[in-house]
C-alpha cells in the first residue's frame, strides 16, 4: 500500500519529535516548511526545506496533509485555519505505543499524541490538542481545543481543561481537587494543582499558586 505523504511545518527544537511521530505512524515526509525563507534549500534530519509558509500559502495545497510542530498554540491555530481555508488537511497522529481507551473520544483534526501516552475511558481530546510523550489523561476528563499537555504530565479524573491551556512537563492536576483549568492558563513544569485555576493566569509550584496573568 502506498504511503500517505505529509509535510511538516515549523523548524525548531521539537521538529525531530514530530518527524519521528510522523514516520512511526507510517507517513512519508514529503518535505518541511519554515516560517521564513532563510533556510530554503537546506535539509533538516535529511528532509528538504522546501520554502517558507508564504511560499506554501501561494501554492496548491488542496488535499495535502500537514503536521505542525509549533509549541505556541495561538500560532498553531492561525496556521491550521489558513491551511484549512486553502484546502489543506491537518490529520490526527497517535503514536502506536500510546494506550487509548476504546471509550475515549479523540478529535480527527490536528491532535498529536506522543509515545507512551495514556488516555483513559470516557475522556475527550478535542481538536488540535498536543499530548507529549508519557502524558496521562485520566478517565472522564476533557482536554480542550489547542491545549498542550507536556511530557509526563498527569491530568486527573473528572477535570475540564479549557481551550489553549498549557500544562508543563511533570505537572499534576489532582483528581477530586480540580474541576476546571481555565482557558489560556499555564501550569508550570512540576507544578501540583490542587484547586480550580481561573482563565488567563500562570501558576507554578507545589501547591500551585498564581503568579501573574497570561496574555
Amino acid at each position: 500500500m502506498e504511503q500517505k505523504e505529509i509535510y511538516i511545518l515549523g523548524i525548531g527544537g521539537s521538529t525531530p519529535v514530530f518527524i519521528d511521530i510522523a514516520e512511526t505512524c507510517g507517513y512519508k515526509i514529503a518535505g518541511l516548511y519554515h516560517y521564513n525563507a532563510d533556510r530554503t534549500g537546506e535539509c533538516d534530519h535529511e528532509y528538504p526545506i522546501l520554502g517558507s509558509f508564504n511560499d506554501l500559502y501561494h501554492s496548491d495545497i488542496r488535499g495535502k496533509m500537514f503536521l505542525l510542530s509549533q509549541g505556541d498554540m495561538k500560532i498553531r491555530e492561525v496556521v491550521t485555519n489558513k491551511l484549512k481555508s486553502l484546502g489543506g488537511v491537518v490529520p490526527t497522529l497517535i503514536h502506536p505505543t500510546a494506550i487509548i481507551s476504546k471509550y475515549a473520544k479523540i478529535s480527527e483534526e490536528g491532535v498529536v499524541i506522543g509515545a507512551n501516552c495514556i488516555v483513559q475511558a470516557d475522556s475527550v481530546i478535542k481538536s488540535n490538542a498536543v499530548l507529549r510523550d508519557m502524558a496521562l489523561v485520566c478517565h472522564q476528563t476533557t482536554i480542550g481545543n489547542y491545549c498542550f499537555v507536556g511530557p509526563k504530565a498527569l491530568v486527573g479524573a473528572h477535570i475540564v481543561v479549557e481551550d489553549f491551556a498549557f500544562i508543563g512537563q511533570d505537572a499534576l492536576l489532582v483528581s477530586g481537587k480540580v474541576g476546571t483549568m481555565g482557558a489560556n492558563s499555564l501550569l508550570g513544569a512540576g507544578a501540583v494543582l490542587t484547586k480550580e485555576l481561573p482563565a488567563n493566569v500562570v501558576a507554578v509550584g507545589n501547591p500551585a499558586r498564581v503568579i501573574k496573568e497570561r496574555p
